[in-house]
Order: C-alpha cells, then sequence, then structure tokens
C-alpha cells in the first residue's frame, strides 16, 4: 500500500497534540485513582490499551475514509453480530454480559458499536442526499441502524451506552436536517414511551433514576456513589489537595473511581483550576474536530468527522455532568481519561478516522 506523500505534510498536530495532553493527563490521573490498587496497576494495562489504540489510529489514517465508508454497512453489520455472541459467549461481571473473551483479553463490542454507528449513518446521508428535511418515514433506515444494536445493548445491560447511541443518532439527524413536525411527534411517542421502558428497566437502574432526583435517599445504598463524588469534587476547592493526595480515592471512599469517577478524582487532587485547564483542553479538541468537518473535502468526510467529535463531545458532556450530580448515573466513560481497554482502543481508532479526514481536505477527488 502506498501511502501518498500529500498526507504527510497534512498531519493534523493540532488534533494529535490535544489528543496526546489528554491522555497523558488521563494516565497521570490513573496512576494516582490506582495507587493503592493490589496487582498489575491499572495505569501499566492503560498504556498497553493506549499503544494497540495508537496502532490502530495510524493504520485507520492511511486508508481513505472513503474506501472504508464503502464497507461502512459491512462493517457495522459485522459489529451488531459481535454483540449477537456477546449473548452466547459473552462473560458475565458484575450482573452484566458485555464482554467477549478473545485469547485471554476481554472485548466490549458495544464500544465499536458507536464508532460503526457513526460510520454507517454517514454513508447512508451521503448516498440519500434530500433536498428537503428528512422525515419519520425517510429515516426508517437509519433507525434500523440504532434500535436494533440500542435493544442488545439495554438487555446486557448497559444503559449509558445504549443511550448514548441515541444521542449519536439524534445529533447527526439534526445535523442533516430533519422535518420539526417530525421532532415533534418523534418526541410527543417518546414521553409517551416512558412507562415502558421503565417496566424494561432493570430493578438498579430505576433505582439511578431515583437517586438522581433525591441522592439522599439511599445515602450509603444507590446514592452512595454520587454522594461521594460530589464530595470528592467539593472538596478539592479552588488549587485542589495536591497530587496523589484526595482523601476520597486514596482512602477509598471513591467508588469506580478509575472509570466512572475518574473525573471526581482529578477535581479533588488539583481543584477548580485544574479542571476548567482540562475542561479548556477538551473544549479545544472539540472545537478542532468541527472545525475539521466544516473544511472536510465533501459531505461523507463533514458526516464522519462531525459524528465523531459528537461521540466524544457526549461522553464527555455526560461523564462530567453525572459525576457533578447534574445528570444521573448511566455508567459512561470519560473519553481517553477513563479505564478500559475497549473504550481507548475504539476511541483512537475513531480519531485516525478524524485524522484520516482532517489530513485528506486538501487532496482532489481524482487522487
Amino acid at each position: 500500500m502506498r501511502i501518498d506523500r500529500r498526507l504527510l505534510y497534512s498531519f493534523d498536530w493540532m488534533l494529535f497534540g490535544l489528543l496526546m495532553i489528554i491522555i497523558f493527563i488521563g494516565l497521570l490521573n490513573l496512576y494516582s485513582a490506582g495507587a493503592s490498587a493490589t496487582g498489575d496497576p491499572p495505569f501499566l494495562k492503560q498504556i498497553r490499551w493506549i499503544a494497540v489504540g495508537l496502532v490502530l489510529m495510524f493504520a485507520v489514517m492511511c486508508i481513505d475514509y472513503r474506501l472504508i465508508a464503502r464497507s461502512a454497512y459491512v462493517i457495522h453489520g459485522t459489529a451488531i453480530l459481535l454483540l449477537v455472541l456477546v449473548y452466547f459467549y459473552g462473560n458475565v461481571t458484575h450482573g452484566s454480559q458485555r464482554w467477549i473473551n478473545l485469547g485471554g483479553f476481554s472485548f466490549q463490542p458495544s464500544e465499536l458499536v458507536k464508532l460503526t454507528l457513526v460510520l454507517a449513518l454517514a454513508r447512508y446521508f451521503n448516498d440519500h442526499k434530500q433536498p428537503e428535511a428528512y422525515t419519520i418515514r425517510s429515516l426508517f433506515v437509519p433507525l434500523l441502524m440504532v434500535l436494533i444494536p440500542f435493544v442488545m445493548i439495554i438487555r446486557q445491560p448497559d444503559l449509558g451506552t445504549a443511550l448514548l447511541l441515541l444521542i449519536i443518532f439524534g445529533s447527526m439527524v439534526l445535523f442533516v436536517g430533519v422535518n420539526w413536525r417530525s421532532v415533534l411527534l418523534t418526541a410527543s411517542t417518546g414521553l409517551l414511551l416512558v412507562p415502558v421502558l421503565w417496566n424494561f428497566m432493570h430493578d438498579y437502574q430505576r433505582e439511578r433514576v431515583l437517586t438522581f432526583f433525591d441522592p439522599g435517599r439511599d445515602p450509603l445504598g444507590s446514592g452512595y456513589h454520587i454522594i461521594q463524588s460530589i464530595i470528592a469534587v467539593g472538596s478539592g476547592m479552588f488549587f485542589g489537595k495536591g497530587y496523589m493526595h484526595g482523601t476520597q480515592s486514596q482512602l477509598k471512599f471513591l467508588p469506580e473511581q478509575q472509570t466512572d469517577f475518574v473525573f471526581s478524582v482529578f477535581a479533588e487532587e488539583w481543584g477548580f483550576l485544574g479542571a476548567m485547564l482540562l475542561l479548556i483542553v477538551c473544549l479545544a479538541f472539540i472545537l478542532w474536530g468541527l472545525k475539521i468537518a466544516q473544511q472536510a473535502r465533501d459531505f461523507l468526510g463533514t458526516l464522519i468527522a462531525f459524528g465523531l467529535t459528537m461521540l466524544v463531545f457526549w461522553g464527555f458532556f455526560i461523564n462530567i455532568g453525572m459525576v457533578i450530580g447534574i445528570m444521573p448515573v448511566v455508567g459512561i466513560p470519560l473519553p481517553f481519561l477513563s479505564y478500559g481497554g475497549s473504550s481507548m482502543v475504539g476511541l483512537l481508532t475513531g480519531m485516525g478516522l478524524l485524522m484520516n479526514v482532517s489530513m485528506r481536505r486538501y487532496l482532489l477527488h481524482h487522487d
């Protein structure tokens, strides 16, 4: 495979630099969060996953995104097939069946589906451009693309990832343009289906929703996570308690501090100032992703870049909102900072695709 030399000159150093800054901050924070953990330190495992993710990122960069998009439906279908395999061969951990064991390591297919959904939707909307806004009828196929994995993931159960798929779908639909009557009809239908969804939710998921409205209803049970998280964030005050000196994390008061509540660890140790600096870097990353979407060479590239940027944006927004108590705890990791191999590898592969769009924005269509 020959790599066009022009791509080397258009390498997006800004995107790559911001990404590396966020990942480096995540590793520092993970080292602190797992300092008292026994066995193989989590941050060492994370380094291995980052290495794998970077290899895949650079590999994806080398293949024209238009060629990748040609196989978008096959790739998305394969990811859905992996979700089917989870039901038969998936490992059960903490009551959830989400992982497949692949030769000594576990892989979570739902993390891959988030990436393949963006690719499949981008392919569909690029191939089916409409002079007028999309209606519910014209969105039937894209709805199937998201609803099939949504139902399968929510049964694992993994409410957070399932809802994130719907949010990504909604973001891309609003971006391409949708009839507002259809939006109101869909929203009304969704509200009517809330009682039905409530009946399908597991007891712990219902408890999370109720705890969101009143964390004090069960401070030692369902409300414990969010209460301890808010304490950790607040106790950091303006300058923080110092690196590896956070009492909530080091004394193990904060649950899931390496995954869902990793931002709480950071905010306690680095305070409001450190948290704001991190958010500024994350915001710069999101804005740069939107700039890539704006400057893409074609509509397909714009859709891919926008979808991937929204994937990262909503991950930041929901996770941080979750740990400071303004959103329900739904188990969505903080992109590039939370511990998790499947999430890290999937995100870095997606960033390779985003870099792909950025690097080819100046090339002509006949190359």
